[in-house]
């Protein structure tokens, strides 16, 4: 795994990109940067095995390196089929690599595909989008967790993981600056946490955990719980 050093030294503003030095240190990215992520990844498998069927299908929207299907393919019967799906084929070309050394027999899809544009599923139990729809463009959001609605089968769940901002500007204040903390925690200079907050402003817009919950609701979800909160961040599951 690389280290993550994308943002350490001074560079000119641009937006954040998934290309390929990203998708080098992307694994070691997330687990320096998202709080308790192995234990939210332990999860989603949990949650993943209750729901997942035999015979159906799997979706990961926006599924990286390939970190929760590779995760999923040890604790899902081999009969059920995964489809992986990311709009960058740098972050897809590591989910193939990572997915090839497990051997797997399992029927497995790698889909280079943006989700803005209408996404189609077929007999999905399960879709995941962890630290996904935070970077689809709001105006597409309702649109696409209405197709992921209409593919799932009945009782399918979707897993959704987040950041999110709160209601209450001082709590987000606050939250924010306990963030950055665990950063710091991490080994992120004021530089690295300065340069990748401007790069993700325009590209990452995080909903309250009430928008979220609400946009689930009016799609038609019947049951909607949180299983996973930490300050900035929420982990959802949905039930059709």
């Amino acid at each position: 795994m690389g280290q993550d050093k994308v943002f350490a030294v001074e560079k000119s503003a641009e937006d954040f990109r998934f290309d390929s030095q990203v998708a080098g240190v992307f694994d070691n990215m997330v687990d320096r940067s998202v709080p308790f992520y192995q234990e939210i990844q332990r999860m989603v498998g949990e949650l993943a095995a209750e729901y997942a069927t035999e015979g159906s299908q799997l979706y990961d929207l926006g599924c990286a390196t390939g970190t929760t299907l590779a995760l999923l393919d040890g604790v899902l019967p081999q009969n059920i089929a995964f489809t992986g799906i990311d709009n960058s084929p740098d972050m897809l070309e590591k989910c193939r690599g990572k997915f090839a050394q497990l051997n797997s027999a399992r029927e497995t899809h790698f889909l280079c595909q943006d989700l803005k544009e209408r996404v189609t599923l077929d007999n999905a139990s399960v879709v995941a989008m962890i630290l996904t729809l935070m970077f689809v463009r709001p105006l597409h959001r309702r649109k696409l967790l209405s197709s992921i609605y209409e593919g799932l089968n009945p009782g399918g769940a979707l897993i959704l993981v987040e950041k999110v901002v709160c209601d209450s500007p001082d709590l987000n204040r606050r939250f924010i600056n306990y963030y950055y903390a665990m950063k710091r925690r991490h080994g992120y200079s004021e530089l690295e946490i300065g340069q990748k907050r401007e790069a993700l402003e325009n590209v990452l817009i995080p909903y309250s955990e009430g928008e979220n919950r609400q946009m689930l609701t009016d799609t038609g979800f019947r049951s909607v719980e949180v299983f996973f909160r930490w300050y900035n961040f929420c982990a959802m599951v949905a039930i059709k």
